[in-house]
């Protein structure tokens, strides 16, 4: 089956896009939106030194902060109105998911429909502002213990940084909500794509300036772009991927007409979790060298000893962070996807898998069908995300956040790619059913 994208590529032409003009608009407030949201990672955060702030950062060497700052395009760097970026909203989003599995009030919630996710979006909203000010209060402690950052240390400064950190992210998540309503793709992967696409220009000619001085082999430098393709393809294969169950609705007579026995198919990614896994395992293996940082001095020799093991490109962390993916990868799979809900909503409407019973046994069989596609999906994950790590350090070459970004690069385009070609699709039947209209009132 052709992608979204060979289909827009097969399906595309300028005189249609020109007659889409409702998606013309949503692709105008998209970019205008992204805009702002890229404005507001240059407006700085009051009472901060934005030099001493930059050295910080760059001596952080890839630690917890690096996530931050490559998560929000450099905001973290400039400690900028945008610095906390729209993390705290996703980590709502997903304790909101795991809050709906354990209270059962919440998970009826979540079976009501349009209006028990409106309900759910509310509470993850105000869970965005309370994790918003418990991470900026700490940002702002953090801060005052640094070298010269912070011009004016005091209770003023941590209430000036709550509320301007706090303000800003509400900002995004609004920003977000309003282009996933009113534009194209997924609003908050979009801000975090433009984030990290902004970093690639600064990347890119970092390598041709190694290149030219010679601190690089050149034909390395191609052999890296040409790897950097290979890389993509394989995760848009992979992302791609599906296993196709079987399900037969049965046959059923009505007066003496005979509707159903049409058969479809359940699919199940092979990769269900996404980028979620890799951002998990990352922000854990690299706090605690990133918290060791600003107490260095301090720091008893076995707990030196560990951080060496554990900091990055060292074998230790390459294996710890392998390890962290697979677990993240089935453990954020059982959340959002429960096989006895699926066999129960088959068993409503009468559906069935041929061959297996209805009910139970159909969870089981899906439950372990399942497992197997998350087994490949999270191998698939570990080495996407261990391969530039290992380049980085081998090679010496900024990957940004190496896999973990390519991933969401690829992700969110492809997603907003198969938006752009429903829109396309919707507003050429439309054309056909006006056509249709005019042909019926002329006869």
């Amino acid at each position: 089956m052709p992608s979204a994208a060979e289909q827009l590529a097969a399906n595309f032409n300028f005189s249609n896009f020109g007659k889409a003009k409702e998606l013309r608009q949503r692709i105008l407030f998209t970019l205008g939106a992204l805009i702002v949201a890229r404005l507001g990672a240059y407006i700085p955060m009051p009472g901060i030194d934005p030099a001493a702030m930059e050295r910080l950062i760059n001596s952080q060497g890839g630690g917890f902060l690096d996530v931050f700052n490559t998560f929000s395009g450099g905001a973290v760097q400039r400690m900028a109105i945008f610095a906390l970026g729209i993390m705290p909203y996703i980590s709502a989003s997903i304790i909101m998911q795991l809050m709906t599995t354990v209270f059962p009030e919440l998970e009826a919630l979540k079976k009501e429909g349009a209006a028990g996710q409106k309900i759910i979006n509310q509470y993850t909203r105000y869970g965005t502002v309370g994790l918003a000010a418990v991470q900026a209060l700490g940002i702002a402690i953090g801060l005052e213990h640094g070298q010269g950052i912070v011009l004016n240390p005091g209770m003023f400064f941590r209430m000036t940084a709550v509320v301007t950190l706090t303000g800003g992210t509400i900002l995004l998540m609004w920003i977000g909500e309003q282009i996933t309503s009113r534009g194209v793709g997924n609003g908050i992967s979009l801000i975090i794509f433009a984030g990290i696409v902004a970093r690639f220009p600064q990347i890119f000619g970092q390598s041709l300036e190694l290149a030219r001085t010679g601190a690089m082999n050149p034909l390395f430098l191609i052999f890296f772009l040409g790897f950097a393709v290979v890389l993509v393809a394989f995760i848009v294969f992979m992302e791609r991927a599906q296993r196709r169950l079987l399900v037969q609705y049965p046959k059923r007579q009505v007066g003496q007409r005979m509707f159903g026995g049409e058969s479809s198919h359940l699919p199940l990614k092979l990769n269900v979790s996404g980028v979620i896994p890799p951002i998990f395992a990352s922000s854990i293996l690299l706090m605690p060298m990133t918290v060791a940082s600003f107490n260095a001095q301090s720091l008893p020799d076995w707990a030196q000893t560990i951080i060496t093991y554990i900091s990055r490109g060292q074998p230790l962390y390459l294996f710890l962070y392998g390890a962290m993916i697979i677990f993240f990868a089935f453990f954020y799979t059982s959340i959002v996807f429960n096989p006895e809900e699926t066999a129960e909503n088959l068993k409503k409407y009468g559906g069935f898998i041929p061959g297996i019973r209805p009910g139970k046994k159909t969870a089981e069989y899906i439950d372990f069908v399942l497992t197997r596609c998350t087994v490949v999906g999270a191998i698939y994950l570990a080495v996407v995300c261990l391969i530039p790590e290992m380049m980085n350090e081998n090679y010496n070459l900024s990957f940004a956040l190496g896999g973990t970004s390519i991933l969401i690069v690829v992700s969110v385009t492809m997603d907003t790619v198969a938006q752009i070609q429903s829109h396309l699709i919707a507003q050429q039947y439309e054309g056909l059913i006006k056509k249709a209209k005019l042909r019926g009132a002329r006869r």
